[in-house]
């Protein structure tokens, strides 16, 4: 076994929907990014690719590549879920946290949670996906974006 933690972070003011796991948490804002700037995709991926030692998601999917431009960030990820197969390894269990003021987590979390366990390859009950504020102290806590951390075990297959 081995376990990397990931975290990531976007200002809102982005173009909506807000998505969370490829999943519309917020139709009406959306994230600055990239990409479609979706930080529990990209929180999941830097702890897959920390576990691994294959370093973050900016290595493999710099934000100066044209090609990151509008990327879908659960086919990111998907991408990271091959290149732990080409090591040896496979995903065990994702525990994931969204901070955020004002986007809510609970109407969407099992969408989250299927979406995030179809991509990783793994049995729902190996994802979890928790929410928390900072009980409004500082830029996330005013409600100017959302963040997100992750810790992922993986496995030799």
């Amino acid at each position: 076994m081995r376990v990397g933690f990931g975290f990531d972070a976007h200002r809102l003011g982005g173009p909506p929907p807000l998505l969370l796991a490829g999943v519309v948490a917020d139709d009406e804002r959306g994230l600055l990014g990239t990409s479609d700037a979706d930080v529990v995709a990209h929180a999941v991926a830097d702890a897959l690719l920390g576990a691994c030692a294959l370093g973050d998601i900016g290595t493999h999917f710099p934000s100066d590549d044209p090609a990151s431009t509008g990327a879908d960030s659960m086919e990111l990820l998907g991408r990271v879920v091959a290149m732990l197969g080409h090591t040896g390894y496979e995903v065990a269990s994702v525990d994931l946290t969204v901070v955020a003021e004002d986007v809510r987590v609970a109407p969407v979390r099992e969408a989250m949670r299927e979406r995030l366990a179809a991509v990783l390859r793994i049995d729902l009950v190996a994802v979890s996906v928790k929410a928390t504020t900072t009980d409004g102290m500082g830029w996330l806590g005013r409600g100017e974006g959302v963040a997100a951390a992750a810790v992922a075990t993986i496995r030799v297959r």
